[in-house]
């Protein structure tokens, strides 16, 4: 396998809809990410071995950031292509994605703490492999006792 290296995010077009997140790479291309995502507060620990990708949103709601956090099997030119993001983690590492939003690894999985007002904007994790996915959304706490669970 060959060495992957940190890319630096570009901004994103996005659509939040009822159904789901819309994201508009550099190249034109859109991805859907299905579903309602789940409102968690703090930190969130994924499922080890899953492909984990974090979503900061202006606070117009219609622009963003995405970063892939250690996927080691896209090529560096692709994700420049397509402006997202990637951060390589050494086991117990940490980083800041964004101002308010920070990552570890964590063995084979990866901790995401996040708070949605330094970061002035919305912050979605999506986790995800050929099984399946699941995405969350990142809110204060006041708002995630209110939530869907």
């Amino acid at each position: 396998m060959s060495v992957r290296n940190d890319v630096s995010p570009d901004t994103l077009g996005i659509e939040l809809t009822e159904d789901g997140i819309v994201v508009e790479y550099k190249d034109g291309r859109e991805t859907f990410y299905h579903g309602v995502p789940r409102k968690v507060d703090g930190t969130l620990r994924t499922q080890p071995g899953k492909l984990v990708q974090v979503l900061v949103t202006d606070p117009t709601e219609t622009e963003g950031v995405m970063t892939y956090v250690n996927d080691r099997d896209t090529h560096d030119d692709i994700l420049e292509e397509t402006g997202v993001g990637r951060v390589i983690l050494e086991p117990g590492e940490e980083a800041e994605l964004f101002p308010g939003v920070a990552v570890r690894s964590d063995g084979y999985a990866v901790e995401v703490e996040a708070s949605p007002e330094i970061a002035r904007g919305r912050v979605f994790l999506f986790e995800e492999d050929a099984m399946g996915e699941r995405s969350f959304e990142f809110v204060e706490e006041d708002e995630s006792a209110n939530g869907n669970e």
